[in-house]
């Protein structure tokens, strides 16, 4: 037999003549007054002092009104329907403070959430397959916003020199707000996934606060750029065009007004970032895409060399799952030899991941380039 479900709401309200409820709920056995009840592992108690008494109040955990509201719908979307009880202790919450988010919920938002005593919750009214309910904030159904926490944890790991982590770490606390308090999904995914960088490098904070800002408002910046590769310091005016973040560093595409052309500057190399309020010179993006992406690697410029390499059977099950560059051709040789081709500018990238692959990698063109691979090896040989 079914047991019967109370109606909804049905606590009365307290009279006006009754004790106001406090402003925040307390938990099963602590009272106001009195003598202070045990501490469980990790509470917090304040004390106030009394003519009478001294009286000793539990304070929550804090969560704000919106990760309330937030919590309260998402908890709904997710289960389809849920008891009372389950929003109180969740929650930790009292009957009265749901009553209020709910009509909250309900006349301000527009959510059209009812009680079903069928379900023995509430629910979404006429809920439809993969529905998500739209309120103001930031809704997601649990794949989403499980996604989101990895996007931003990735971000994060990626990070490393904290350029973009303190903009983006308050959606953290807004996610977990939204799927809850205790071990969530998206906190056990940041304990499961790491990220290591192999090479990555400092960068001044300062200087990508300032080149983001230039970037969004589309104006100019001055800097001082250290070259490594020529030892030397130059004053430049640029028009920032986008930012790319390759081989664990960020790089600044840009059109130089010293050299009259495009440009890539990496963002480590920059010492002094400034705004100059004139408005970038723009440079379309197929535009941006010829020069830099027909080079290979970070090295940008018109191709003038193709390149043929030859890789071992067995180096070939890793190299057949990479991409050097996105219009490569690559076929097998009878021999079972993984042979690619791709056009280039500059070749200082294509000699270092060649080497990286040692003998299970042969140059077979262009000559130049053999030359330089085999006097890299002679050169290294001579160290050991």
């Amino acid at each position: 037999m079914m047991a019967t479900i109370p109606p909804e709401h049905s606590q009365p309200e307290p009279a006006p003549d009754q004790a106001l409820e406090p402003a925040f709920d307390l938990p099963p056995g602590v009272s106001i007054s009195g003598p202070p009840p045990e501490r469980a592992p990790g509470q917090e108690y304040s004390k106030e002092s009394s003519t009478l008494e001294e009286s000793y109040v539990w304070i929550p955990p804090k969560m704000s009104s919106l990760e309330r509201l937030h919590r309260i719908k998402y908890m709904i979307q997710s289960r389809g329907a849920v008891p009372l009880q389950d929003f109180l202790g969740e929650l930790e919450i009292s009957h009265a403070t749901f009553k209020r988010d709910l009509e909250y919920l309900r006349n301000r938002l527009n959510a059209d959430i009812k009680y079903d005593r069928f379900m023995g919750g509430y629910c979404f009214d006429k809920p439809k397959q993969d529905k998500k309910v739209e309120l103001p904030g930031l809704w997601f159904t649990e794949k989403e916003a499980t996604a989101l926490v990895l996007m931003q944890h990735l971000l994060s790991q990626l990070d490393k020199g904290s350029l973009i982590g303190p903009h983006i770490s308050p959606l953290t606390s807004i996610i977990d707000g939204i799927l809850g308090q205790d071990e969530t999904p998206g906190k056990e995914l940041r304990k499961r996934i790491k990220v290591f960088g192999r090479s990555e490098r400092k960068s001044s904070v300062k200087s990508f606060e300032e080149i983001g800002t230039a970037l969004l408002k589309r104006q100019r910046l001055q800097i001082t750029h250290y070259s490594k590769s020529k030892d030397e310091i130059t004053h430049r005016e640029i028009s920032p065009q986008r930012l790319i973040f390759y081989r664990d560093n960020w790089y600044l595409d840009s059109y130089c007004h010293l050299r009259k052309g495009l440009r890539s500057f990496s963002v480590d190399g920059i010492r002094e970032a400034g705004l100059v309020y004139k408005k970038c010179e723009e440079v379309s993006d197929k535009a941006l895409n010829q020069y830099f992406a027909e080079g290979y690697g970070i090295f940008s410029g018109p191709i003038t060399q193709r390149v043929k390499l030859r890789f071992t059977p067995e180096r070939a099950r890793w190299v057949t799952g990479e991409s050097w560059h996105p219009e490569q051709q690559a076929s097998f040789d009878k021999e079972g030899y993984y042979i690619i081709e791709f056009g280039y500018s500059q070749d200082p990238e294509l000699i270092m991941d060649i080497l990286k692959h040692g003998s299970a990698v042969e140059v077979l063109s262009p000559a130049t380039l053999r030359t330089k691979v085999k006097n890299e090896i002679s050169k290294s040989l001579k160290n050991y």
